[in-house]
C-alpha cells in the first residue's frame, strides 16, 4: 500500500546533485509531487524536502540509495504525523469578480489569509497553510475569477529530537575516536 513521505536530505552545496537524485527516483517510477531547497541550520548544508507517495520498503530503498551519494550528508524520511509542514500560495483573482470590498475582506478572514496587493484590475492573496488549506481557498476563489494560482512546494520540520547537528556531532566524534585508536596504533 502506498504512503506520502516526505523525504528530507542534507547535501553539501554543489551542482547537480539534484539531477542524480531524480535519476535515482525516476529509475524507481517514482514521481515527485513537490520539491523545495533552502540553507539548513548547518552551514554549507543544503536542505532539499521533497514529497513521494510510494510504499514504504521503496522509499526506504531510495533513501538508502540517495544518501549514498557522495555529496549527501544525511536522509531522513518522515511520514505526515512526523513533520510540522506548511506550504504557501498565491492568488491573482480579477477585482471585478467581487461584488463588494467586505466580500474579499470576508473570505480572507474566514480562511486565515492575507492581501497583499489590490489594483483595479486585480488583488492578490497570499495563504500559508497545509496543501488541503490551500485547495479549499482556490475553491472559494474560482468563481471570483482566478487569473493566476502558484503555491509552493512542503516546507518542514520533523518532530523528532535528533536532528542533523546531532548526526554531524556523533559522526565528528565518531571520526576522532578513530584518529585517537589510529595514533595509538601509530
Amino acid at each position: 500500500m502506498t504512503h506520502e513521505y516526505t523525504i528530507s536530505l542534507f547535501t553539501e552545496d554543489h551542482i547537480g546533485i539534484l539531477s542524480r537524485i531524480t535519476i535515482i527516483l525516476t529509475r524507481r517510477q517514482i514521481n515527485i509531487e513537490s520539491i523545495t531547497a533552502s540553507e539548513s541550520a548547518v552551514s554549507g548544508v543544503q536542505m532539499l524536502t521533497m514529497v513521494v507517495t510510494t510504499t514504504p520498503e521503496m522509499v526506504n530503498k531510495v533513501a538508502r540509495q540517495i544518501e549514498k551519494l557522495v555529496d549527501v550528508v544525511k536522509v531522513f524520511v518522515h511520514t505526515s504525523a512526523e513533520i510540522i509542514s506548511q506550504e504557501i500560495a498565491l492568488y491573482k483573482v480579477a477585482t471585478r469578480g467581487l461584488m463588494s470590498g467586505s466580500m474579499i475582506s470576508d473570505i480572507v478572514r474566514k480562511h486565515h489569509a492575507r492581501i497583499l496587493e489590490v489594483t483595479p484590475e486585480y488583488f492578490v492573496v497570499e495563504k500559508s497553510g497545509s496543501k488541503t488549506e490551500i485547495t479549499e481557498l482556490l475553491a472559494v476563489l474560482e468563481p471570483c475569477g482566478v487569473l493566476q494560482f502558484v503555491r509552493s512546494g512542503r516546507i518542514a520540520v520533523t518532530r523528532q529530537v535528533k536532528e542533523l547537528n546531532a548526526y554531524l556531532k556523533e559522526m565528528d566524534e565518531a571520526e576522532r575516536a578513530g584518529h585517537e585508536t589510529q595514533e595509538v596504533y601509530n
